[in-house]
């Protein structure tokens, strides 16, 4: 439980209109907020909250600037609000802590064609593989949450992400199938149901 958790259930078993916002939160690190849905550790639970431990800095950078900016939206609008008490200085840090976190392995197993496509692409489908951006600056998609991974896939083919670089994901996204999109997304998750 986070200290402003606990702050807050003895504010609210103490007097029952105590409010939120009467919170001491002075001194507490930018990344606690976001520790909330992702877990202080990177390693969300809830499978509609991304895994951020061991993602690129860059690329975590990036997704705050463009949920504030109103450039990704894609999430049902919880970001929002979340990103509005980032500021350019609180941004580098929160990115910085979740970047140095241990990441979950992604499992071995998996649909035999989307085991190739990651690590190989289909030329017929003119698909490249996934590693040639992802794990170069492009983020970390191995012990993500699948369903998580599938919406993404899904969102950059029908439209609702748009925030890739030059449209890249949009445009190897057109050219997956539903099937695709389950095949690779689980291929991708880990098979963990405990933490490390």
């Amino acid at each position: 439980m986070t200290v402003r958790r606990v702050i807050l259930a003895a504010l609210l078993s103490a007097s029952p209109g105590a409010m939120a916002d009467t919170l001491v939160t002075d001194g507490a690190p930018p990344w606690e907020m976001c520790g909330e849905c992702h877990g202080l550790d990177g390693l969300s639970a809830v499978p509609r909250f991304p895994r951020l431990a061991g993602q690129d800095r860059a690329y975590i950078e990036k997704q705050l600037r463009d949920f504030r900016a109103g450039r990704r939206r894609n999430d049902g609008g919880q970001m929002s609000g979340s990103v509005s008490e980032l500021t350019d200085e609180t941004i580098p840090p929160v990115a910085a802590h979740f970047s140095a976190q241990a990441p979950l392995p992604a499992s071995p197993a998996g649909d035999p064609r989307a085991r190739r496509v990651i690590a190989e692409g289909d030329a017929a489908a003119g698909i490249p593989p996934c590693r040639s951006c992802h794990g170069t600056g492009a983020p970390r998609l191995e012990g993500q949450h699948a369903g998580y991974l599938a919406k993404q896939l899904r969102d950059f083919r029908d439209g609702r992400r748009d925030n890739d670089a030059d449209g890249a994901m949009r445009a190897v996204a057109a050219r997956l199938s539903d099937a695709d999109v389950e095949a690779l997304s689980h291929a991708l998750q880990d098979t963990e149901t405990t933490r490390p």
